[in-house]
């Protein structure tokens, strides 16, 4: 709330600015007759109404440029998040020793596509696609599609931020592939 109070106040100042203004045309245009002040206090006062809407609209550009940079950081993490489980997906297929077909009945499946939109994209039958992903739950330890979702959310939610690690047997045989 602190950090809003400074804007909230600018924006009260524009709005007693642009009040004064419009009332001072309108006053002018109906013929409402209010007590004459002097030259001076109205030019001082149209001089501070000026200066607070020429404040507000710097103030505004400034907000607007924060928050484009914000929504430029925000687009760049999740980037770098999409990137991530992309990253992910492809450490666990390896992991549970996932065939080309198998892997790729796994991303659809994780997609959230049904068994007959699977079959269909990949030109199979559903029942080799029930099969396919009946060998993926095995592989993964898990008795469905909402359980291997859940694997992959965990390792993303994890606190400490380290995504857990390979079996120590998988990385041998990954570095000794090398």
């Amino acid at each position: 709330m602190r950090r809003a109070a400074p804007f909230i106040a600018i924006f009260v100042i524009q709005v007693l600015c642009a009040f004064f203004f419009v009332s001072d045309i309108l006053s002018s245009m109906i013929g409402f007759q209010s007590a004459p002040i002097s030259w001076e206090m109205r030019e001082l006062l149209e001089i501070f109404a000026a200066f607070g809407l020429i404040l507000g609209v710097g103030l505004g550009g400034w907000m607007l440029l924060g928050a484009l940079r914000g929504r430029t950081r925000a687009e760049e993490r999740l980037r770098r998040a999409s990137g991530a489980f992309a990253d992910l997906l492809q450490e666990r297929f390896t992991e549970w020793g996932l065939t080309p077909s198998e892997k790729d009945v796994a991303l659809f499946a994780i997609k959230g596509l049904s068994t007959a939109e699977i079959a269909a994209m990949r030109s199979t039958s559903e029942g080799t696609v029930k099969a396919q992903t009946n060998a993926i739950y095995r592989k993964a330890g898990v008795t469905g599609r909402s359980q291997l979702l859940s694997l992959f959310i965990e390792d993303l939610m994890r606190d400490d931020g380290a995504i857990r690690p390979m079996p120590v047997a998988q990385t041998q045989a990954t570095v000794s592939a090398k």
